[in-house]
């Protein structure tokens, strides 16, 4: 075997590798979901904290669905963090609690959140929930994630989804789906393999004895990714709570739908880099096999890279590499292609319908010029999306 080959076949393990932890996790999310279903007659006093910025529209709703839902001890806490326009006037007419941060240097949910933190911790809650200020809380969720937390001891994630606009077509119908395969398919397999799962910055809580030493004042794009990498390794490592729901839309405007995927992908694709080492690492030095799942978690890039690199690949393969190779790095491909397709027949055909499949390689490569703009200037800096009939 030359060089060459050697190469090349280290260059399809390393494709094949992602390929088949994403076709092992749907496979196990196929298995009967376990569900904490039990109300909590004296559940922990929690405050349900939400970050807002320059969120008037439509913060009332999501106060509104939040406060049904809470009872006689608990707190709703919203940070207006350098806002402009009416936010916290809206948050006190709702009956929420308000704190104003304004520090226009220091841009980014993080920020909030640790203001909203230090704020609480005069007298902190046993548990802290977190929503965001655009988001549908639907019924029951607030009282699934204080039953997974009081339950497991530890942070609790919610399903976390985004409809399509109305009238939208078929890529935002595929990107709705790429959103709910990614946070309720594969940690739903997740939790059935008895892994945790990944935060996803809404529909989260907490113990307040996780949260209260971790750093959260920061800029960083990924902030809910960092924040569940942080408590995992501190031992509180997140779970999947199926029963807890909340739900947004994607953006209408093209150019804010652009510039949300951007700092999602670009943002998804540098935590791979920074974390995934380190949660082998400690993982495999200390015997942590939670940490050693969430870093095969973590390592799947988003689905269109993974295919537009396993495809690139697989070319380069079939031309210059030995064809054993190629023949693995396809077959690994194929499964997980036959996984999503099982996926969606089992959890997604009332999101997705089937003609929208036929389009998957073309949502592929209109993302090419996304993912090279990721070697070439990635995003870094935290960018809010815009909202519908806001002024620039």
């Amino acid at each position: 075997m030359t060089t060459l080959d050697i190469l090349a076949w280290c260059l399809a393990i390393v494709l094949m590798l992602p390929f088949a932890w994403l076709t092992l996790e749907v496979v196990a999310a196929l298995l009967p979901m376990r569900r904490l279903a039990e109300a909590l007659d004296q559940r922990p006093r929690m405050a349900v904290l939400v970050p807002a910025h320059n969120e008037e529209a439509g913060l009332a709703a999501t106060l509104q669905g939040i406060s049904s839902h809470l009872r006689s001890g608990d707190r709703l806490l919203v940070i207006a963090d350098n806002c402009a326009d009416l936010t916290a006037e809206v948050a006190r007419t709702e009956g929420a609690e308000v704190v104003e941060r304004t520090d226009p240097n220091h841009r980014g949910k993080g920020y909030a959140l640790d203001f909203g933190i230090r704020h609480l911790a005069a007298d902190p809650p046993h548990v802290v929930v977190i929503v965001d200020a655009d988001t549908e809380v639907k019924a029951w969720t607030i009282d699934a994630l204080a039953a997974g937390v009081a339950h497991y001891g530890r942070p609790v994630q919610g399903v976390n989804l985004l409809d399509p606009p109305p009238g939208s077509g078929p890529a935002a119908r595929i990107s709705a789906f790429a959103f709910f395969f990614k946070n309720y398919v594969r940690p739903r397999g997740m939790d059935r393999l008895g892994l945790p799962c990944l935060l996803y910055g809404t529909g989260m809580a907490m113990p307040w004895q996780a949260l209260e030493k971790i750093d959260l004042a920061h800029g960083d794009i990924t902030e809910d990714i960092r924040l569940g990498v942080e408590l995992a390794i501190r031992g509180f490592p997140p779970t999947f709570a199926p029963d807890a729901h909340v739900k947004g839309t994607l953006p209408t405007q093209t150019q804010a739908a652009g510039t949300q995927r951007r700092r999602w992908e670009h943002g998804h694709l540098s935590t791979i880099g920074r974390y995934v080492p380190r949660l082998l690492l400690r993982g495999l030095f200390g015997f942590r096999f939670d940490l050693i799942g969430l870093a095969l978690h973590l390592g799947v890039p988003p689905l269109a890279f993974l295919f537009l690199i396993g495809s690139i690949v697989a070319v380069v393969l079939v031309i210059s590499g030995p064809i054993l190779a190629f023949a693995a790095l396809t077959a690994a491909m194929a499964c997980a292609v036959l996984a999503i397709l099982v996926s969606w027949y089992r959890f997604g055909r009332d999101r997705l319908p089937a003609a929208d499949l036929l389009l998957f390689p073309y949502y592929v490569l209109k993302k090419l010029p996304l993912y090279l703009g990721f070697f070439v200037r990635p995003q870094r800096e935290w960018v809010r999306t815009d909202r519908p009939g806001e002024a620039p």
